[in-house]
């Protein structure tokens, strides 16, 4: 076990110089990002329709190239997934990750060129390792295997003439993992890419019980449900009895703030580690690379140049978007990014925030879109989360899922907001929970304060226990147990609010 990890960590060291590089001299760095990109698509349909041979600054990439959402990719997406090559990055594209994000129904079909896997999405699941090691040097992670959970991908019937695939962007990365990585992975592909969740959860239970599980990496919604069903399956009273050497959860894709006390019980270990990515289908932009903070290592090297659109710019035709060195702490900004995978300018639709600068360390703080804004109030996901935490802190309660939506103004009553929680531990008292819920709102939020004030503008929130396995169901019903599938967190609508109280009443 020394050895492996001495050379491992030789391996490591390298890349961590590099790291450290990009720390010192991010502006520098970004523009290597920058000029790299530009002269690779220069020669692509793309790239001669936008000059990028004669582009010669970041000022004249933003004059002539607009900032794009998916719907304004959406025709060149539908080109590639007929086998157009050379259109917006060099080559084909093989591998397409189909997501739904939580914004709308319509599948997302973001391109995923070879150069995208090997220097972004692999290279951040690398340095998750290398930091971690430099973190712990005498862990054991080598000594047994990581357990993955994925989605599956099958083949993309968009066009007979093109060979291509989509699926979880996390079953591309199984399929594609180069093969000396297998040794340390668990379950084997044919199950890890099943398509039905009850039957993946099932063989993954029974496949893995006996292994030597050293570390989870995936969703943790996903993952709480997987651990849940080990320990009925068992009959054990939490993880460290079936996996007594675990010690590492590498998380991303949903906030982990809401489950970190479930797994705190199910995993009882003062030796348990866990590292929050920031992995999406359209790029791997950050790791945690300190666990006394929440906050994340922005990678600066991955084939990614980035752009932050300050909140104020939504929604202009010209936004105006800031470079790595322009931005500051404690601001909101829409994620913008031009990529390897052959995205320009695209929108992604999160919204960051700066915790530090020099080195770049951020945290997500919401959507672009994911939000209520429906009177004035503009709370997010941030605000959202911290008031929850804050809430179950004091209560002792533990949430396992929920949603928040408006209820509107009418002509008899004020507005107000309506909270569903699935709970993993019921409050004592749920008109308790309500007021210091709507007290930490008022803490976190002045916007929302200033419309509480004395119930002008806002009723005091309105809190709907669910019932069990409510969101679980609604995900299976919508066909999307598993996988990347998120339960909508903040909606200025009420179309998700309403199906889950109509299904809430009916068992």
């Amino acid at each position: 076990m020394f050895l492996i990890n001495k050379a491992i960590q030789t391996y490591h060291r390298g890349r961590l110089k590099q790291i450290d590089h990009f720390r010192k001299y991010p502006e520098e760095v970004q523009m290597q990002q920058f000029k790299y990109l530009l002269k690779q698509a220069k020669d692509t349909v793309w790239g001669k329709q936008h000059g990028f041979a004669s582009i010669h600054s970041v000022d004249d990439f933003k004059l002539r190239v607009p900032v794009t959402d998916y719907d304004g990719f959406t025709p060149n997406i539908i080109r590639l997934r007929q086998g157009e090559k050379n259109l917006l990055w060099r080559g084909g594209i093989k591998w397409f990750a189909k997501s739904s994000g939580t914004t709308n129904s319509k599948s997302k079909f973001i391109p995923v060129s070879n150069d995208n896997l090997k220097t972004c999405h692999f290279r951040g699941g690398h340095d998750v390792l290398a930091i971690y090691g430099s973190l712990y040097p005498n862990n054991r992670l080598f000594s047994g295997r990581t357990l993955t959970l994925g989605g599956s991908h099958q083949i993309n019937n968009f066009s007979s003439r093109s060979k291509s695939f989509y699926g979880d962007l996390s079953a591309i990365l199984i399929e594609n993992i180069p093969r000396w990585a297998n040794l340390f992975r668990t379950p084997k592909k044919k199950i890890a890419l099943i398509s039905e969740w009850e039957e993946k959860l099932k063989l993954i239970t029974e496949t893995t019980i006996r292994q030597n599980i050293t570390a989870l990496t995936g969703v943790p919604s996903w993952f709480l449900v997987l651990l849940k069903h080990i320990l009925e399956h068992t009959g054990k009273q939490n993880i460290l009895e079936v996996w007594p050497h675990m010690e590492l959860f590498i998380h991303g894709g949903v906030s982990f703030t809401p489950y970190r006390s479930q797994y705190r019980e199910l995993i009882p270990s003062g030796n348990m580690h866990y590292m929050e990515t920031y992995n999406a289908s359209e790029g791997f932009f950050g790791i945690q690379d300190n666990p006394a903070t929440g906050d994340m290592l922005l990678m600066l090297d991955y084939g990614i140049f980035f752009e932050f659109m300050p909140l104020t710019e939504n929604g202009k035709e010209f936004p105006k978007t800031l470079t790595i060195g322009e931005v500051e702490r404690d601001t909101d900004y829409a994620l913008i990014i031009s990529t390897n995978g052959g995205l320009w300018r695209y929108l992604i639709g999160d919204t960051i925030r700066f915790t530090s600068i020099r080195p770049y360390k951020i945290i997500i703080s919401g959507r672009t879109r994911h939000y209520i804004n429906a009177f004035g109030e503009e709370l997010i996901i941030d605000n959202a989360e911290k008031a929850l935490e804050e809430t179950c802190r004091k209560t002792g309660a533990i949430i396992k899922e929920y949603t928040a939506a408006p209820v509107y103004m009418s002509s008899s009553s004020k507005g107000t907001h309506q909270w569903l929680i699935e709970f993993a531990k019921v409050p004592d008292s749920l008109s308790e929970f309500t007021r210091i819920l709507d007290a930490a709102l008022q803490e976190q939020n002045s916007d929302y304060e200033a419309k509480r004030y004395k119930s002008i503008t806002l009723d005091m929130p309105i809190v709907v226990m669910a019932r069990l396995n409510l969101f679980f169901d609604w995900l299976k019903k919508r066909n999307k147990l598993g996988g990347q599938n998120k339960i909508p967190r903040l909606s200025n609508e009420r179309i998700y609010m309403d199906d889950l109280l109509k299904m809430n009443t009916q068992y």
